[in-house]
């Protein structure tokens, strides 16, 4: 192959890529779509799939720490997903008429006094 022949053959590989070059250049003024709406649709959709990967990830760190605490509260205070485990947990009987008796026996009402609260605006000026 000669010199003239390289040339030739590198002049018409150029002048073909132009025209495909041109050609897609066309496709954008031609088909709106094309420049616009594929990029805008494939960013939104590819988008959403790269977040929906990052959440479900985000999840099951999320799921692993709670099984890990819960682990950790079974062994130490003897309690399960369902409630306390049997035997280790025995609520004192309540009612309410004893509660408020406790807590009227705690607060007098009838006895009291008063307590100024200054208002933001006012200066702190003692004579």
């Amino acid at each position: 192959m000669s010199t003239a022949q390289r040339i030739d053959s590198v002049e018409q590989s150029g002048t073909k890529l132009y025209q495909q070059a041109s050609q897609f250049k066309r496709w954008g003024r031609k088909y709106p779509f094309v420049r616009y709406g594929l990029p805008l649709i494939s960013l939104t959709v590819f988008g959403s799939v790269g977040l929906a990967h990052l959440i479900q990830g985000s999840k099951e760190v999320t799921k692993e720490k709670d099984d890990m605490e819960w682990e950790m509260i079974e062994r130490t205070k003897a309690l399960s997903r369902t409630g306390p485990v049997n035997g280790s947990y025995k609520p004192k009987k309540l009612s309410l008429e004893e509660e408020l008796k406790a807590l009227q026996e705690k607060v007098d009402i009838n006895k009291y006094e008063f307590k100024k609260i200054p208002k933001p605006n006012e200066v702190k000026s003692k004579p």
